[in-house]
């Protein structure tokens, strides 16, 4: 019996939108609390920024948690398989480096969300922001060490 019936079919059907914003969340394997290791969480956010900076995406915001990642970011140069699979294989090496480790750093699947319209983008932005308060790690957003916003807020 597979324990996880539904991974596959995230995948079936999916597609990217050039220009279009995505709220993308994916998780670590077996919900490790990789990010506990700031240097860790520190090579997610800086390789987002990379992509960001080599035209491959816009980010707008993203906050890295214990065991999980939430960003939003507009499709640019690549598509949302290429984006997720450059993310993860590039941060797994690197987070193995950092912890001297081998194996998953990353579940398979991902979880998208099509941001078709700028009232969302902002609500969207908000709630990805919040994660830490809700999660109870902080009282402020802004007091939680791994976040990035593009807006000043």
């Amino acid at each position: 019996m597979n324990p996880k019936p539904h991974q596959k079919s995230l995948r079936l059907g999916r597609y990217g939108d050039e220009g279009l914003f995505y709220f993308l969340t994916t998780i670590t394997k077996d919900r490790e609390t990789f990010f506990l290791h700031p240097p860790s969480a520190k090579i997610v956010l800086n390789a987002l920024k990379w992509l960001d900076q080599q035209g491959k995406i816009t980010l707008v915001s993203a906050v890295v948690m214990p065991d999980h990642l939430h960003f939003i970011a507009q499709l640019k140069d690549t598509t949302l398989s290429k984006l997720m699979h450059s993310l993860k294989s590039y941060t797994a090496n690197e987070i193995n480096k950092a912890l001297e480790r081998k194996g998953p750093v990353w579940e398979r699947q991902y979880y998208e969300r099509g941001i078709r319209n700028e009232e969302l983008l902002m609500e969207v932005v908000i709630y990805c922001l919040e994660n830490p308060v809700r999660k109870g790690l902080v009282d402020d957003f802004r007091k939680y060490n791994h976040w990035y916003c593009m807006f000043e807020l």
